[in-house]
């Protein structure tokens, strides 16, 4: 019997052999420095990559739910009273009248409307473009010294497609003809209009294709006449990316005064 057979066990005691580990089972490794590091790293990274799944989810989903809520506030301090329900309202295609242009950034003036959104879509629009203070908390923001709703020239919005109430999510479903209703509201001045804006293209550029808001959209330098009243949103493209944007342009068709009734795109919407 040499020093490495093992015993058979007597008077029911356990043999574990000579290493000292019960029959069947393998012996335990001691870890190395670099295997304790392996697993730190790894634990680490699982770690890290909860953290980011709930930085995503607090971006993706949190920041809509906060965003929305506040959006429908400011709707709602607009004081924008239903209008009255009345047969064959007037499309006025005439001059139309147009409220000047807010002072201060943040400054809310209207709402937005687009049929294709949903019946419930009814969005606020703040004065400037200003990341923190407009896009995040107010939703779609007015460049400042582009034209006013209803104003010769270009109105343009600019607004997210993704997080903080991503107003501008759909914009890439937007076809030509389909309308974007915006209301104009001054409590102040009892101004309260509409203007009702149809389709007419889209086009995704670089960020430094400034000339998709001159006042006649992608013709910078040339003068707007009475028919050039337009409207341009912008949005970043692709999804969660700001390397283009996305851009349509919208051209009024009409324009009518709350106290006539409501444009029958968005009554067509509400059935």
């Amino acid at each position: 019997m040499t020093a490495h057979d093992t015993l058979p066990s007597r008077g029911g005691e356990r043999d574990d052999g000579p290493t000292g580990v019960p029959p069947g089972r393998p012996a335990r490794r001691r870890q190395t420095v670099g295997g304790v590091l392996v697993s730190l790293l790894a634990e680490l990274l699982i770690i890290a990559g909860a953290g980011t799944g709930l930085y995503v989810l607090w971006t993706a989903w949190w920041t809509d739910v906060v965003a929305v809520s506040e959006q429908t506030k400011l709707v709602a301090g607009l004081q924008q009273h239903d209008p009255p329900k009345k047969a064959g309202a007037v499309e006025h295609r005439g001059a139309a009248p147009v409220l000047h242009e807010p002072p201060n950034i943040t400054s809310v003036f209207g709402t937005m409307q687009i049929p294709r959104f949903g019946k419930d879509y009814d969005r606020p629009i703040g004065e400037g473009t200003d990341r923190e203070k407009v896009l995040n908390t107010i939703g779609l923001g007015h460049y400042q010294g582009t034209a006013m709703p209803g104003a010769q020239g270009n109105f343009a919005v600019a607004g997210h497609r993704v997080t903080y109430g991503k107003p501008l999510n759909q914009i890439a479903d937007l076809k030509p003809g389909d309308a974007v209703v915006v209301r104009v509201t001054d409590a102040k001045t009892k101004f309260d209009t509409w203007y009702v804006y149809k389709v007419t293209d889209s086009q995704i550029v670089t960020p430094d294709h400034i000339e998709t808001i001159a006042p006649v959209p992608n013709k910078p330098g040339v003068t707007p006449g009475a028919s050039d009243r337009w409207l341009t949103l912008t949005a970043c493209h692709p999804m969660w990316s700001a390397k283009e944007r996305f851009v349509v342009h919208a051209k009024m068709d009409y324009w009518m005064p709350v106290s006539e009734g409501t444009p029958k795109e968005l009554s067509e919407t509400a059935k």
